[in-house]
């Protein structure tokens, strides 16, 4: 999928955006979306797939407008507020059911063959790919959270917080995941790690 073309879910806005609102008021949200030339975002919240440009762009003006800390915090509970929407409406009945009864490695892997099946729907133009060994993890090359930025720390909070809101409901509720590398910093991809204490 080319990088125009690519479209991405609405949450990556709308959570954002909620976020923002819980620290820094309207105020603070109107200034990153008004940075990333996104206000008309807050009066209309989108409800379908966004151009993967948006979500590039809104997340570079968290970045550039907040302290990095602070933008870091924000991204990371739009995360888990991007996890706790897909828990209620996207995660099908079953899985919500079986997987967090499964040995939790067995949980993982079939939590991640899933999220890859949909990956199109968070990394827009870039891959998703699930790599073998152990501890779990994952990487997404062409991260557009990661696009164009140059940064002495991680830049995908927003993901590793998703995807460890959803692990610790299906998988492992002690579920750390990290991201461990990432375009930002001069990696080839963004690489994050799942772990948890192993149920007795």
């Amino acid at each position: 999928m080319s990088q125009a073309s690519a479209r991405i879910g609405p949450n990556a806005v709308t959570r954002l955006a909620e976020a923002l609102e819980a620290v820094r008021g309207a105020g603070g949200a109107r200034a990153v979306f008004g940075r990333a030339g996104l206000a008309h975002r807050l009066a209309a919240p989108p409800e379908r797939m966004v151009e993967e440009a948006e979500v590039v762009a809104l997340h570079a003006a968290l970045r550039e407008t907040l302290p990095a800390e602070e933008a870091e915090a924000i991204a990371r509970d739009a995360g888990r507020r991007t996890a706790d929407y897909l828990l209620a409406h996207r995660i099908p009945r079953p899985m919500r059911l079986v997987l967090p009864h499964l040995p939790a490695r067995a949980a993982a892997w079939i939590l991640l063959k899933a999220i890859g099946r949909h990956a199109w729907t968070f990394a827009g133009s870039g891959r998703f790919a699930v790599l073998p060994g152990q501890p779990v993890r994952f990487s997404i090359a062409g991260s557009p959270l990661a696009r164009g930025a140059a940064a002495t720390h991680a830049a995908c909070g927003y993901y590793a917080a998703t995807f460890e809101g959803l692990f610790r409901a299906l998988v492992h509720p002690a579920t750390r995941i990290e991201e461990v590398a990432c375009e930002a910093m001069g990696a080839p991809c963004c690489l994050f790690e799942a772990r948890w204490a192993e149920r007795v």
